[in-house]
């Protein structure tokens, strides 16, 4: 489960929350209004049974933190508090559904940073209090992976799913879409986090991901055999050892005096984490009895790992799943997927819950 707390009576002050005769069942059709501000975006969206994503809103700040070189929290939080009214406003209006029509309200309350995180959770407790509805409180990667299922939602399972974004890279093994085993998890830097400082040391822009990558694509990812990390048998992973050796290279090659090619060096970086990656699923797919491969997170879009992991699969009969770009990186419809699942196992959140930046799955 998805950190169950069974809590469906609550406090708020003097008011009592009572909505046990409220609670469908998964032959009724349920609405669920899902927010999430967990970084840089600001997001509502309006899920039916939670696969059916009637309104998508995303409001992104990428532009306003580009000058930075990447998110500045105190300046995150603040537009999203500008921002989260219209677009509530918004995915209501573009669904067709009133407050009154809503049978629960989400928010992601971690991981991510507190400000952005408080933002939308104080308002999912706001509106849970004052419609009297469930408030369901979604682990932000838990949403990640969920996204997969908007528009596969026939991928068959058993499944192992590989979750990768700027803060977390986990190895999970699903039985069905109810609870999942972690296989691994990295040890230190997460893949996105990676790729966010190698671009930064390189100047390549921001956000880092895309970066790198577009700065890939005309290098040669054989030019510099960057070393993998190796963890034995474990699903681990570890990228602070790849991302100090490339920035030992870079100096290295600074002080003899060697112009550097920052296409090859970005190539060749990309090519160890995609490596590194792509080589725990392998060897998941060879220890569990798995009918598919699914990618999640914001580093799911990366063109390099979605062609390497499909490669590599195809001798194993396995089809290879991620969601399309607007679904990899942060977005309300993912929330509202998971949130649907928790309201189904009654996986409330009491409105004492508090943001937890620091989450894990």
């Amino acid at each position: 489960m998805i950190g169950k707390r069974n809590m469906v009576i609550t406090k708020m002050g003097v008011g009592k929350l009572k909505f046990e005769d409220k609670i469908k069942n998964e032959t009724e059709d349920i609405y669920i209004l899902a927010l999430e501000s967990s970084c840089d975006e600001t997001a509502a969206s309006v899920n039916k049974n939670g696969l059916e994503v009637l309104s998508n809103v995303v409001s992104s700040q990428v532009d306003l933190h580009k000058k930075f070189g990447g998110v500045v929290p105190e300046i995150a939080s603040r537009k999203h508090l500008e921002l989260l009214l219209p677009v509530i406003d918004q995915a209501l209006e573009e669904a067709g559904i009133r407050f009154e029509d809503l049978d629960a309200v989400a928010s992601t309350y971690g991981p991510g940073l507190v400000g952005g995180l408080l933002v939308t959770l104080t308002a999912a407790k706001t509106i849970s209090f004052s419609l009297n509805i469930p408030l369901i409180g979604v682990n932000h990667i838990a949403g990640h992976i969920y996204a997969n299922f908007i528009e596969n939602p026939d991928i068959e399972k058993p499944l192992i799913c590989l979750t990768i974004s700027g803060g977390h890279t986990d190895l999970l093994y699903f039985e069905n879409l109810r609870g999942y085993k972690i296989l691994g998890r990295t040890l230190d830097d997460a893949a996105g986090e990676a790729f966010d400082k190698i671009s930064r040391f390189l100047e390549l822009g921001y956000p880092g991901g895309p970066a790198v990558e577009k700065a890939a694509r005309s290098g040669d990812k054989t030019a510099i055999d960057f070393p993998r990390a190796d963890l034995g048998d474990s699903y681990n992973f570890s990228f602070s050892g790849l991302k100090t050796s490339v920035m030992n290279y870079v100096n290295n090659e600074e002080q003899r005096g060697n112009e550097i090619d920052k296409n090859d060096l970005s190539a060749s970086f990309q090519e160890a984490v995609v490596d590194s990656l792509a080589s725990n699923i392998i060897k998941a797919v060879k220890e569990y009895d798995v009918k598919s491969v699914v990618l999640s997170g914001g580093v799911a879009a990366n063109q390099r790992l979605r062609e390497v992991i499909s490669e590599r699969i195809e001798k194993y009969n396995l089809d290879l799943y991620y969601p399309k770009l607007e679904l990899c990186t942060d977005n309300a419809a993912m929330i509202g997927v998971a949130a649907y699942y928790q309201y189904l196992e009654h996986d409330f959140a009491p409105l004492s819950i508090s943001a937890d930046p620091a989450l894990k799955l």
